[in-house]
């Protein structure tokens, strides 16, 4: 978003983790399991006692919620997207009902009122039916390097997260599953985008930018190594102009 600026534009496609978590046993412990896995393995902030305290027992309202704020968002849906994710990923909301999900929609900035409207449109549920057929069409290349998740009993679908960019001549270019920077990077530019000319950003830049982020996110943006990134986080807390938010695996970081 930063590099790229303009010649990216950005579509969310919700993808529906799962429809139904309850169908499998004893997937709660595994889900907790697994989250502290990509916590330590990504080194961002986590806390999978969700999975443990209040588990959501589907992800599809959520993904209905963030196509109906698309609706009406400049950004795409950007930051109720977040908000969902930070909530449920570091902060332990069971974000699987309607109030809750509106309450979201709340804290984002979005109009409350007409979200409610458009989260009970027809239109939202083909929205999220179009999103959940471009995630369950698994391209060949996928599929010879046996990179096809499962649907959590809803058959197969691309694994998560997955990129496609799509030059202006309709060509894509995909990269699926976990993957660097560079890899998204080089994946763009052969799409046809182009870095803008600007210098990386001051961390006080980047929240200001971006919100709320995560140490690792900070790293990426600013281009600072781990020991650098920490070291200037911490400063700046200590100048009172961060707030550093605890998380179980790790910090979150907001403008004080």
């Amino acid at each position: 978003m930063w590099e790229f600026g303009e010649s990216l534009a950005f579509t969310w496609i919700m993808g529906g983790l799962a429809r139904d978590y309850t169908y499998a046993r004893d997937v709660y412990p595994w889900l907790l399991t697994h989250w502290l896995e990509v916590a330590s393995e990504t080194r961002m902030p986590l806390d999978p006692l969700l999975w443990k305290e209040g588990p959501i027992a589907t992800t599809y309202p959520a993904c209905m919620a963030v196509k109906a704020a698309q609706e009406q968002a400049q950004d795409g849906g950007y930051r109720y997207l977040r908000t969902l994710r930070e909530g449920l990923l570091c902060f332990r909301r069971k974000l699987d009902t309607r109030e809750p999900l509106v309450e979201a929609a709340r804290e984002a900035g979005l109009n409350v009122e007409r979200f409610r409207v458009d989260l009970d449109s027809h239109a939202i549920v083909e929205a999220f039916g179009a999103d959940l057929e471009a995630t369950r069409t698994v391209p060949e290349e996928v599929r010879a390097a046996g990179n096809v998740a499962d649907a959590h009993g809803s058959g197969e679908r691309l694994p998560f997260p997955s990129a496609v960019f799509v030059g202006e001549d309709g060509s894509e270019h995909g990269v699926y599953g976990r993957a660097t920077y560079d890899q998204l990077r080089a994946a763009a530019v052969l799409a046809g985008a182009e870095p803008a000319d600007v210098e990386r950003p001051s961390v006080l830049d980047a929240l200001r930018r971006f919100g709320r982020m995560a140490t690792r996110e900070v790293e990426e943006v600013c281009s600072l190594p781990e020991p650098r990134a920490n070291a200037e986080l911490w400063r700046l807390a200590s100048e009172w102009q961060l707030k550093p938010v605890r998380v179980l695996t790790g910090w979150l970081w907001e403008l004080a």
